[in-house]
């Protein structure tokens, strides 16, 4: 028997960090939203766990004490081993929680085969913040470190995305550490549409400060005339939403031609 889960892109529709806190984390607040493509495993009952690799970005994962399909699975009570392979369709140090939205889809196959114990959001967080969001997929808003979970109206179920990504690789530490200290408001209330084009992303200053091509990125994604296009978490990847498929699918065509060393993705939001 093999079970086969997709691991759906994380993206932050909105992020507000609000403060930096005492023990080097920050205060957060976020729209989570997925597309409804990304990494794809498969996974068989077996002896004793083992993770393979492979795909266009599986060469961003080789250390295997740095791969959270591994951790995922080494934090989950089971009675029998599972051999997993993953194909890494996902850029790696992207903003779109590739590592994170693995490790979520390990846990809805070991949900599906054994179920999930009562704490699992707790070891969940322990493996990255926005790993418990990536085990729901599902549009909501996390707040403290991104790991306390809130419902929303969700009317943008089906929205046409765009993802793109420069293919350079930009690491989340060096980013919050060059965010500049000053909060700029709370998120918005309301249904996730309103709150997605009235909020903003902290990260997105200074995550050009240290990767230039993203304002590229974003000027190329704007001019496809998106009713949204922003960076998702920190970095490097942006994405564009619009109403409807045709205009999406127009707007891959021109920055594939205009930007054809550019990584790109087409999708929906779940």
């Amino acid at each position: 028997m093999t079970l086969t889960e997709t691991a759906y892109a994380k993206i932050n529709l909105a992020l507000h960090v609000r403060r930096r806190r005492e023990d080097g984390y920050h205060e957060l607040e976020t729209l989570f939203a997925f597309v409804d493509t990304g990494d794809v495993l498969s996974a068989s009952p077996a002896q004793q766990d083992s993770v393979t690799t492979l795909g266009e970005f599986a060469r961003g994962i080789e250390d295997p004490f740095d791969n959270l399909v591994a951790k995922a699975l080494a934090v989950l009570p089971r009675s029998r081993g599972l051999a997993i392979t993953l194909e890494k369709n996902l850029p790696v140090a992207a903003g779109l929680g590739g590592g994170s939205a693995d490790a979520g889809a390990v846990f809805r196959i070991v949900e599906s085969l054994h179920g999930l114990p009562d704490d699992w959001r707790e070891r969940a967080a322990k493996l990255g913040a926005d790993v418990p969001a990536c085990v729901l997929s599902r549009t909501h808003i996390g707040r403290g470190t991104g790991t306390e979970q809130a419902k929303v109206e969700d009317d943008l179920a089906g929205t046409p995305v765009l993802l793109v990504n420069p293919r350079v690789p930009l690491s989340t530490g060096p980013v919050f550490k060059a965010w500049d200290g000053s909060g700029r408001g709370a998120l918005p209330e309301g249904p996730a549409r309103h709150i997605a084009f009235e909020g903003r992303n902290d990260l997105e200053a200074p995550a050009i400060s240290l990767c230039a091509v993203i304002r590229e990125v974003l000027d190329a994604l704007r001019g496809t005339d998106p009713w949204l296009a922003r960076m998702s978490g920190s970095g490097a990847t942006c994405f564009a939403l619009y109403d409807s498929e045709a205009e999406r699918d127009a707007a891959a065509e021109r920055v594939a031609a205009d930007h054809p060393g550019w990584w790109q993705l087409r999708g929906k939001l779940r």
